[in-house]
């Protein structure tokens, strides 16, 4: 691989002559711009705003623009002239554990190897230190006009280097996270981590990039000629609002059958235990109606007992009109047939108060009786 830096790693007294190289390789498809209606590449010129010709990079150099708007010219003599240790040295500064270093602040990724056999010794010395302390260095260096903070590591047995942002350089998140209280009940949480489980782990070399692929394949299928087949992808849920339960069982059940090599769940989108519904057609769960008090049954039940009890009470007036066609010619016989006639009426009053409620108390009969037997009584007087 080609080194794009030559310089040494500071240990405190040892120096190491190493290179630098690029640990990454971007695979990103690039496009030209092109003139539609010819397919002409369009290209970007480097005119002279001043005389308004064309200059070549030989004729390009650096310039500083101040405030009103002048120039300074800067050249590369300027720059590696500046008093900083760093300009081609790669100075360790500190050990620290791999966690205390914030993932937001890695940058690019290089290689740092070995320049020449007399390197090789503290270059060892410097791996294996590092392995055995389980600790990172942090360190500063000078790359491409600007000096900047670095990650050392070990990648198998190699020493890699991280370059760091710096820490002004990262943004505080204001106003990124959810402005509204949100609360998260237990057994969501059992489901994330349920969900988790199943997922498991990937071997990360397993991953590749879809969407370059696709974009190969449709740039060899216009290159014959052909038209590019559109790839049947599952809709999206757009900003439907989803019942989260329901859509984290769903997750949980094409996870497992993913993961059984079933084939369902995975691909699509859809769960075949749910009946090949995609998780994001899930409706919310409607809470069941309360039936209100006073229902029609307890009053289709009144009503029979008030018609029975006025059916009771329809029957005993024929007893009680019988009662006066039959009077005797005495006044003794007319009230005994009164006393007895309102027996029966009590009697009958108080069957049919006891079929309509449980809860009546014997009093109550008693005083209803009463009152039946009083009327006839004073009837027998007059």
């Amino acid at each position: 691989m080609r080194s794009i830096w030559n310089g040494a790693i500071s240990f405190g007294l040892v120096s190491i002559p190493i290179k630098l190289v690029n640990a990454t390789e971007s695979h990103s498809i690039s496009f030209r711009q092109i003139h539609l209606s010819d397919s002409g590449r369009v290209r970007y010129r480097k005119v002279c705003e001043l005389d308004g010709e064309e200059v070549s990079s030989a004729e390009i150099g650096k310039g500083y623009e101040e405030a009103d708007g002048s120039v300074i010219p800067i050249t590369d003599e300027d720059l590696a002239q500046l008093p900083i240790a760093t300009a081609k040295t790669i100075e360790i500064v500190s050990f620290v554990p791999a966690d205390e270093i914030d993932p937001l602040q890695m940058d690019s990724a290089y290689y740092l190897a070995a320049n020449g056999a007399t390197a090789a010794k503290p270059y060892t010395l410097l791996r294996e230190a590092l392995k055995r302390s389980r600790k990172v260095a942090i360190a500063k260096y000078a790359l491409r006009g600007r000096e900047r903070l670095g990650m050392l590591r070990v990648v198998d047995d190699v020493i890699a280097m991280h370059g760091l942002l710096w820490p002004d350089e990262i943004r505080v998140p204001e106003g990124v996270a959810p402005e509204v209280a949100v609360s998260v009940r237990e057994a969501e949480l059992d489901l994330a981590d349920a969900l988790m489980a199943t997922l498991g782990e990937v071997e990360m070399t397993s991953l590749h990039d879809d969407y370059r692929e696709a974009v190969e394949a449709m740039i060899a299928a216009k290159a014959g000629g052909g038209v590019p087949a559109a790839a049947a992808g599952p809709p999206a849920p757009g900003g439907q609002v989803i019942d989260l339960m329901a859509a984290l069982e769903n997750s949980v059940r094409a996870a497992q059958a993913s993961r059984a090599g079933t084939g369902t769940g995975a691909g699509d989108g859809t769960d075949a235990a749910s009946g090949g519904r995609s998780p994001a057609d899930v409706t919310p769960i409607r809470r069941k109606r309360t039936p209100a008090s006073g229902a029609a049954a307890p009053k289709a039940s009144g009503g029979k007992k008030s018609t029975a009890s006025s059916a009771a009470s329809a029957a005993a007036a024929p007893k009680a009109s019988g009662g006066k066609k039959s009077t005797a010619s005495t006044a003794k016989k007319k009230s005994t047939t009164a006393t007895a006639t309102a027996t029966a009426t009590a009697k009958t009053t108080g069957s049919a108060a006891a079929k309509k409620t449980t809860s009546a108390k014997p009093q109550a009969r008693s005083g209803a009786a009463a009152k039946k037997t009083a009327a006839p009584r004073k009837r027998s007087s007059a």
